[in-house]
């Protein structure tokens, strides 16, 4: 939890009482329905809640903005951003519903109100949002294809509307086709943990 401060120093009281609940709430879970690997449970902070809020330090959403979640698993990036940003509207979708039971019961527990997993396949999702995130669930090229009728033409932020992506290792095959638009950014720019070196956050405007 210190390193969320680390980083994120202006927090709410009510949002770090958020932040720190998510630990044991993942532990008790993870022991019912494996979303984290076991041995990751234990750096819960800094690979999945800290590397979800990588995002939070490419965008500062405003108010209103509406966000899908593709492929949340048990909740990442959709509700560390949920808590981070309370004005936003979050759609977190997975097409497993035991890790939407994990996700949907977590947020309920900390008391997430603009936070909505659903059991959803991403190719049968109809909503409009001004961003789709994910973290390294598919191909970016794949990913497009089926989130581009996702994109609202409705601009709220600085940012154009877009997809917004975290992934490890080499990126540059998959950001070929998208080589005049994409901006990647490099992780560890903003979090200096050695774990964050070779991982990317890939914007791209839709």
């Amino acid at each position: 939890m210190q390193q969320i401060l680390k980083y994120f120093p202006n927090l709410a009281s009510e949002q770090i009482r958020q932040y720190e609940m998510l630990q044991s709430l993942y532990e008790d879970w993870n022991q019912k329905i494996n979303v984290i690997s076991r041995k990751d449970i234990d750096n819960l902070y800094e690979h999945h809640v800290l590397h979800s809020l990588a995002i939070a330090k490419a965008v500062s959403f405003r108010p209103g903005t509406s966000i899908l979640d593709f492929g949340t698993g048990g909740g990442f990036p959709g509700i560390p951003l949920a808590i981070m940003f309370p004005e936003c509207q979050f759609k977190l979708i997975d097409g497993t519903g035991k890790k939407i039971r994990v996700a949907t019961e977590v947020a309920q527990a900390i008391g997430l109100k603009n936070c909505h997993p659903e059991q959803r396949r991403g190719e049968d999702e109809r909503g409009k949002y001004n961003y789709v995130v994910s973290r390294a669930v598919m191909p970016l090229p794949d990913l497009v294809k089926i989130v581009r009728k996702n994109i609202s033409s409705k601009q709220l932020n600085a940012l154009p509307n877009g997809v917004i992506v975290l992934k490890g290792g080499d990126v540059q095959a998959e950001t070929n086709p998208f080589k005049k638009l994409v901006e990647i950014n490099d992780v560890h720019a903003w979090f200096d943990e050695e774990w964050f070196k070779e991982k990317h956050l890939i914007y791209l405007p839709l």
